[in-house]
């Protein structure tokens, strides 16, 4: 059972929706204090979401070196355990924090709450989160975040949309990585695109591969898309 969210098999227990309706409300709550933080200081960001494996630390880290000279980043890594990913992170130069959320199988919005502060982060930036590799609990609880990117790979079942519903439901973009593996795999692209269209008519989708780059400019100009490059600004503090 998560210690936070309380998923269980059991959900006939009446006591336990109650307390899980609890959580939830209060989590809403915090979430849009946290929303009201990124506007006032017009930065935009990014829940990033996914089951392990999928690549969203190496599409991470290809984003934040390619895109060092005309963006602002800032990351928060959410993991049960270690800090391997915020040290990949840091490596990039960028500033990061790790969350640990130990029994926990996602992050809440009160642990992002908490984070914010005393990582200093700066107007007109993107904030990536990134989530626990998990694509059930995460999808209840809202960071505070102006969009959700659920992360998946071709490596992955193209029926992954429909497997898990809530996850597309509630997301704005969904990313496909690890094209440059269609060759070697069973994975029909056409059928995982509507899929995720019959779970979210609204999702946005883009295909991309971290190793061989093909695909990652449409996901770098959907990005400058949402902060643009202040190119003079940015050349100063350089």
């Amino acid at each position: 059972m998560c210690v936070t969210c309380g998923c269980d098999t059991d959900h006939n227990d009446k006591k336990l929706i109650n307390v899980e309706r609890d959580i939830l409300h209060e989590n809403n709550l915090m979430a849009q204090r946290n929303r009201g933080y990124f506007d006032a200081k017009n930065i935009f960001a990014l829940n990033l979401v996914s089951s392990p494996g999928s690549g969203k630390t190496t599409l991470l880290e290809r984003t934040l070196t390619d895109l060092k000279d005309e963006l602002r980043f800032a990351v928060i890594e959410g993991d049960q355990q270690t800090a391997n990913d915020a040290d990949r992170i840091h490596a990039t130069g960028t500033k990061v924090a790790q969350i640990n959320t130990g029994k926990g199988c996602h992050l809440d919005a009160d642990m992002i709450f908490h984070t914010i502060p005393g990582m200093k982060l700066e107007e007109n930036s993107i904030l990536f989160i990134e989530n626990v590799g998990n694509l059930v609990c995460p999808a209840m609880f809202d960071l505070g975040e102006q969009d959700r990117v659920v992360v998946m790979s071709v490596t992955e079942g193209d029926d992954k949309p429909l497997k898990y519903p809530d996850m597309y439901s509630s997301a704005n973009i969904c990313v496909i990585n690890k094209i440059d593996l269609l060759p070697y795999v069973k994975f029909d692209m056409d059928a995982v695109k509507a899929n995720a269209k019959k779970t979210n008519p609204n999702l946005e989708i883009i295909e991309l591969s971290c190793t061989s780059g093909e695909g990652m400019e449409t996901w770098y100009n959907w990005l400058k898309s949402k902060v643009p490059a202040n190119e003079s600004e940015l050349s100063h503090t350089n």
